[in-house]
């Protein structure tokens, strides 16, 4: 279940831009909700035509499930399509953490958090270049560094935690801010609903902890190194103008 979980996501990136939309208060959480219901239907019906066409004996045998389908539909041929489209949309996901992941580099930057330079833009193009370019640097050394699998724990032991940390703190909010402030955010089924995400959360990071430890641990070890960089930067942040 921890891949099937990491397919899943990917939605949390939405909120990078969220400084760069025209009304983020009613396009972000429309758009996060139209997304993962998109997604949760389109990943079914993959399911369903790949248990229907292969059944389970043959989809568990498979590690090309997709080209495994088209294959027995259509030949070689749609085989070699879906593994065509299958590229593109690769693409497609990497072009949205290329896209997306900078943005925090540069806000970090901007909030004197991080080096200067990191927050320049383009005169040209107002894209933060140095920004973009530390992210492709940075997600080729990973890729580097290990088996796909074993990248994968580190990302949801990590990703996981900081899910169920975000949740929690609506638990904070609420009790700061009253529901008659304005300008509160809704969340259907509070408390209920957030409390189930955030055990779900734990859940997830305690499985991926007991079964894959040593993977866990790296990718804990990296996360736990980022809090004397923020100290550090923290005591000398000068926010640069906007």
């Amino acid at each position: 279940m921890i891949p099937v979980a990491f397919a899943y996501g990917g939605w949390q990136t939405a909120s990078f831009v969220a400084g760069e939309m025209r009304d983020p208060r009613r396009d972000l959480s429309r758009g996060l909700i139209m997304g993962v219901i998109g997604v949760v239907a389109l990943y079914i019906a993959v399911n369903f035509v790949c248990l229907r066409v292969l059944g389970p004996d043959a989809l568990a045998a498979t590690h090309t499930p997709a080209s495994s389908v088209m294959r027995a539909a259509l030949g070689e041929r749609g085989a070699k399509w879906i593994a065509f489209g299958i590229a593109v949309s690769t693409l497609g996901f990497l072009s949205q953490g290329i896209l997306t992941a900078p943005r925090v580099y540069y806000a970090m930057a901007r909030d004197g958090l991080f080096f200067k330079s990191v927050g320049w833009l383009s005169p040209k193009t107002r894209v933060p270049v140095v920004a973009i370019i530390l992210q492709g640097v940075t997600a080729t050394v990973i890729a580097l560094s290990g088996r796909y699998e074993q990248i994968l724990n580190y990302v949801i032991s990590v990703d996981f935690i900081s899910f169920g940390l975000t949740a929690a703190s609506i638990f904070v909010f609420r009790r700061k801010f009253p529901a008659s402030s304005q300008g509160l955010y809704l969340a259907p089924g509070h408390p209920y609903t957030t409390a189930l995400f955030v055990l779900a959360c734990a859940a997830i990071v305690t499985a991926t902890i007991w079964t894959f430890p040593a993977n866990s641990a790296i990718g804990l070890i990296i996360l736990l190194a980022g809090i004397p960089v923020y100290l550090y930067w923290s005591r000398k942040s000068r926010p640069l103008p906007l």
